[in-house]
C-alpha cells in the first residue's frame, strides 16, 4: 500500500509538473514576442545605424525571429524536447551553459539566505510564541511585519549605503573585487562579496516563518493534551520539546521549502542590487535585451526550481507525519 501511494504521489507529481511547464512556456513566449523590445535591435546595440535593412533581416532569419511567433515556439518547442535550448543572443553561447554558471553564482547566495531565514525565523517564532503578549513578543512582532512590507530593493540599498559606504566594512558590489583575474580572487574575497546580498535575502525571508511559527505555536500551546501536560508539571522548553516541536516544525518546514520562489525573486532584485553576477541579473538582461531563449531558459528552470522546493516539502510532510502518508494524499 506504501509504494503504490508513493507511485501515484509521483505520477501526480510529473503530470502537474509537465502540465506547469507548458503553460508557463507558453505564456512566457507570447508575453516575450509581443513584447515592444525588438530583439534585433538589442542585438546589435550600440551599432544599430551602421547596420542596414538586408542585415537586419538576415539577423531575424538566424535567430528564427522572422517566423510567426506559433512557428517560433513549435520550433523552440521541439528544440528543447531534444534537449538543446538553443543559444544566448547576448552571451553567443549555449544557454544551457549560461544558467549553468550564473546558478553556481547564485547558488551560494541562496542557500546561504535560505538557511539564515528559516533558523532565525523558526528561534524568533518559538520566543515570540512562548512570550505571547510580552514586550519581547510584540517587538518580534513589529520587527517581522516591518520586514514583511519592506522592498528587497530598499533594503539593499540600505544596507550599501550603511555598510558599504559609510562603515566601509565590505565592497560596493560585483561578485568579485574589480580588476583582479578570476584565477587570483580568494575564496575570502568571494565571501566578502557574498556578505550584503546574502544578509539582504536571509533579513526578507525570516518574516513569514516567524510569523507563521509563533500562530502555530499559540494554537499548539492552548490544545487539551498541553494542558494535560501542564497539569502533570511539565512546564518551559521540557513543554515544548516532548508535544510541540512537531507539530510547529511541519508548517515552519513547508513554508521553508515553498519559499523557494521568494527566493529567487528576491535574488533577483538582491543580484541587480549589488551587480552581483548570479542567474537574476542574468534575467533582468535577458528581458532588458530581448534574449528570447536565454530568457525561456530561465524561466524553465526557476519553475522547476520552485517545484523542486514544493517538492521536497511534500516528501518531508509524509516522513515527518505518518497520517499523511497512510491516506495517500499531500
Amino acid at each position: 500500500m506504501e509504494s503504490t501511494g508513493l507511485l501515484t504521489f509521483v505520477i501526480k507529481k510529473s503530470i502537474r509538473l509537465a502540465t506547469l511547464l507548458i503553460a508557463i512556456s507558453l505564456l512566457s513566449f507570447l508575453l516575450v514576442s509581443y513584447s515592444p523590445i525588438d530583439p534585433v535591435q538589442a542585438y546589435v546595440g550600440a551599432d544599430m545605424m551602421r547596420v542596414g535593412p538586408e542585415q537586419r533581416e538576415k539577423i531575424a532569419e538566424y535567430w528564427g525571429l522572422d517566423k510567426s511567433p506559433l512557428q517560433q515556439y513549435i520550433h523552440w518547442s521541439g528544440a528543447v524536447i531534444k534537449g538543446d535550448f538553443g543559444t544566448s543572443m547576448i552571451f553567443r553561447r549555449p544557454v544551457v551553459d549560461v544558467i549553468k554558471e550564473r546558478f553556481m553564482a547564485s547558488l551560494a547566495l541562496m542557500m546561504i539566505a535560505w538557511l539564515l531565514s528559516g533558523f532565525f525565523g523558526f528561534v524568533l517564532g518559538i520566543i515570540a510564541g512562548m512570550k505571547q503578549g510580552t514586550w519581547i513578543d510584540k517587538l518580534i512582532k513589529w520587527y517581522c511585519l516591518t520586514l514583511a512590507s519592506t522592498p528587497t530593493f530598499w533594503l539593499g540599498l540600505l544596507l550599501l549605503i550603511v555598510f558599504a559606504m559609510k562603515l566601509d566594512w565590505f565592497p560596493i558590489g560585483l561578485g568579485v573585487p574589480a580588476g583582479v583575474l578570476a584565477e587570483n580572487v580568494t575564496v575570502g574575497q568571494k565571501l566578502k562579496h557574498l556578505i550584503l546580498p546574502a544578509l539582504t535575502l536571509s533579513i526578507m525571508g525570516v518574516a513569514n516563518v516567524a510569523l507563521h511559527t509563533r500562530q502555530k505555536l499559540i494554537d499548539v500551546l492552548s490544545s487539551e493534551y498541553i494542558l494535560f501536560a501542564k497539569a502533570k508539571g511539565e512546564k518551559g522548553f521540557l513543554l515544548l520539546w516532548r508535544h510541540g516541536l512537531r507539530n510547529i516544525a511541519l508548517p515552519a518546514i513547508t513554508l521553508q521549502f515553498t519559499a523557494f520562489s521568494e527566493l529567487f525573486g528576491g535574488a533577483v532584485l538582491a543580484e541587480q542590487v549589488f551587480s552581483y553576477p548570479g542567474l537574476g541579473q542574468t534575467t533582468v538582461q535577458a528581458g532588458l535585451r530581448g534574449d528570447i531563449p536565454l530568457l525561456l531558459g530561465i524561466v524553465i528552470f526557476s519553475a522547476l526550481f520552485v517545484f523542486s522546493g514544493n517538492l521536497m516539502a511534500d516528501l518531508i510532510y509524509r516522513i515527518v507525519d505518518p497520517r499523511i502518508r497512510e491516506g495517500g494524499s499531500v
